[in-house]
């Protein structure tokens, strides 16, 4: 059976490879994964386009310009890696959602995206505290 066709991967495979991603991108280029700084770029283009005054006014965008660089494109990459996996996978939906979830959160779809959207909202929040 062809690995990349598999519905579902092993999770530690899954975190050994990305490992060996991450060490490959330190050894090949000096640089980390990361996304965090990313997400702020974007609002930043975002907020570029509506007000580009403002932006060019405020301090973290003075030092961390908006930019496309290569974290921007790995942010990208993960997107269409996993719209790729899920084409050849030939899967249609998402897996099922894990007990634990439907335990707390019922059979409610909204209910489980709104916590997911804020669960990621604290993420992001603890990543560029830490910086990064």
């Amino acid at each position: 059976m062809n690995v990349l066709r598999q519905k579902t991967w092993s999770p530690y495979v899954a975190g050994a490879l990305g490992g060996l991603l991450l060490v490959l991108s330190v050894f090949l280029t000096g640089k980390y994964m990361g996304a965090s700084t990313t997400f702020v770029r974007a609002a930043g283009f975002v907020e570029q386009a509506v007000a580009p005054e403002k932006v060019a006014g405020m301090e973290y965008f003075v030092k961390t310009k908006a930019k496309v660089d290569w974290q921007f494109m790995f942010v990208i990459g993960v997107l269409f890696g996993a719209l790729a996996s899920a084409a050849l996978s030939k899967e249609k939906r998402a897996v099922p959602v894990p007990p634990m979830w439907s335990r707390r959160f019922g059979p409610s779809r909204v209910k489980r995206w709104i916590a997911g959207f804020l669960g990621g909202i604290v993420l992001m929040f603890g990543a560029r505290l830490a910086d990064g």
